[in-house]
């Protein structure tokens, strides 16, 4: 495709800007302020799926368009044997789903919707990544800590792979990307499926990632 595109990322998180980051992209961010609740009964990967593409779809109706342009949504929630955890917003509704979680394993699910728009008009598609989380076995005093960070309370699941609850994942099976809430990988493979070459996003200033050497 001709041109750069203007990437647009339709949420606030900075763990998904982060990513982007890191992976030499450096988006623009807009919020969409869709309604984000769940249906009766609605399973995480329907929820995921419908949440981006209504968040993507939001974003994209505020724009104004004046050249190629990429839209990614994500929405993230944790599945624990089927019951559908989000954000728990409280401590002591932290430390309740924590008091589950250890121990345990649960599958981290995140739904990204990408919108591109270029000379070949409007291309739309939604995709859900998953990967299963194993907790460690937390003592009651570490659980009563983490939620005394603030941490769990505002994220998918009450736990982050790359903060304090870090400390507090075992196992990984699937893309780590994906547990903090935007699976490069996959984003690469629906945008190659658009006709977008992920490489062709990247910002090659100076802030371009260092060599390991």
């Amino acid at each position: 495709m001709a041109g750069r595109y203007r990437f647009v990322l339709a949420s606030k998180s900075p763990a998904r800007l982060a990513s982007l980051h890191s992976a030499g992209i450096d988006p623009e961010v807009r919020v969409s302020g869709a309604d984000e609740t769940r249906r009766p009964g609605e399973r995480a990967v329907d929820l995921t799926a419908r949440l981006a593409e209504l968040k993507a779809t939001s974003v994209v109706a505020d724009l104004t368009i004046t050249g190629p342009t990429i839209v990614v949504a994500c929405d993230s929630v944790l599945d624990l044997d089927g019951r559908v955890l989000g954000k728990p917003h409280t401590a002591e509704t932290a430390m309740r789903w924590w008091y589950r979680l250890r121990g345990r394993s649960g599958v981290l699910v995140t739904g990204h919707h990408i919108c591109v728009i270029d000379e070949s008009g409007r291309r739309d598609a939604t995709r859900v990544g998953q990967t299963t989380v194993t907790f460690a076995d937390l003592t009651d005093d570490e659980v009563r800590s983490y939620a005394d960070t603030g941490e769990p309370q505002r994220v998918a699941g009450a736990f982050t792979l790359d903060g304090y609850g870090g400390a507090f994942i075992t196992r990984i099976d699937g893309d780590p990307h994906n547990v903090t809430g935007i699976s490069l990988p996959l984003v690469r493979q629906m945008l190659l499926d658009m006709d977008v070459a992920w490489e062709g996003l990247w910002d090659r200033g100076d802030d371009s990632p260092a060599s390991l050497d």
